[in-house]
């Protein structure tokens, strides 16, 4: 059953009177910078993508850069499950743009933490966090996860064409400002990594991502944009997930500037 959430047994206006989403708190280090994005003709200059170094998943050295990409170099976009250990029918997803030799920029609509906060599915169901979009390198967001956190994650190649894929970013972009600007409550059942990742699909291509199983419990999500056709395959499900697994390559290749070639070579 679906917990029970102030928007159930509150009125908007009693909602209003209890707390506004704000981008004004004391956010975890890694946590507390926006990115923002500025599109000029072709180019494309993202402010703030995240390339943290980690010596424990508590202990890090916070980094941020700038980069300008050239949309005609975008080639392809890829599809990122990081299943819960103790939940598998829950995951953690995420999406990499490929752009050639100008490398990969990652996406993941993440809860936004406050120093002392740790996440719970209940509390992200009652208007405890924020939501963010972290715009990294794969080293930052990918290593994190296998190396430190020890979870499998899985890497696969979508279907996007490049004029897909150039959409897509786009409208992702558009909410990267809009958050920036307009803070929005992150929500367990509606406003998560894997509901926002079909908005954006379904806004590129209306009616591509029907609601399903997959979205409520994106543990299944990868099998469920394979089902659906969005995936590249490479024989049967069960066969493309093993093959998109990059767990152990990207623990091995963590601190390897050719990161994201690494884990694709297998």
């Amino acid at each position: 059953m679906r917990p029970a959430s102030l928007r159930d047994v509150l009125s908007p206006d009693e909602l209003t009177g209890i707390v506004q989403p704000s981008n004004a708190r004391n956010w975890l280090p890694n946590l507390a910078v926006l990115p923002r994005a500025e599109l000029q003709g072709n180019l494309l200059t993202v402010h703030n993508i995240r390339n943290t170094q980690y010596l424990t998943d508590q202990d890090y050295v916070v980094r941020h850069y700038d980069k300008t990409f050239d949309l005609d170099n975008l080639q392809n976009v890829d599809f990122i499950v990081v299943p819960f250990k103790d939940a598998p029918s829950l995951a953690h997803t995420m999406l990499s743009f490929g752009f050639g030799e100008q490398g990969h920029l990652a996406v993941s609509a993440e809860v936004r933490l406050e120093e002392g906060e740790s996440y719970s599915p209940v509390k992200g169901s009652m208007r405890q966090y924020e939501i963010m979009y972290v715009l990294a390198d794969e080293r930052d967001v990918i290593a994190l996860r296998t190396k430190y956190r020890k979870d499998d994650v899985y890497l696969y190649r979508t279907k996007a064409t490049p004029q897909q894929a150039r959409a897509l970013l786009l409208d992702v972009m558009a909410r990267v400002n809009k958050l920036a600007v307009a803070p929005e409550f992150y929500d367990t059942f509606t406003n998560n990594c894997t509901t926002n990742l079909v908005g954006h699909i379904n806004r590129v291509a209306p009616g591509r991502i029907p609601a399903n199983l997959g979205v409520v419990l994106p543990g299944y999500a990868d099998q469920w944009a394979y089902e659906l056709g969005l995936l590249e395959p490479r024989g049967s499900f069960a066969e493309t997930r093993k093959r998109a697994e990059v767990s152990g390559l990207a623990s091995r290749y963590a601190e390897s500037p050719e990161f994201s070639d690494r884990i694709r070579r297998r």
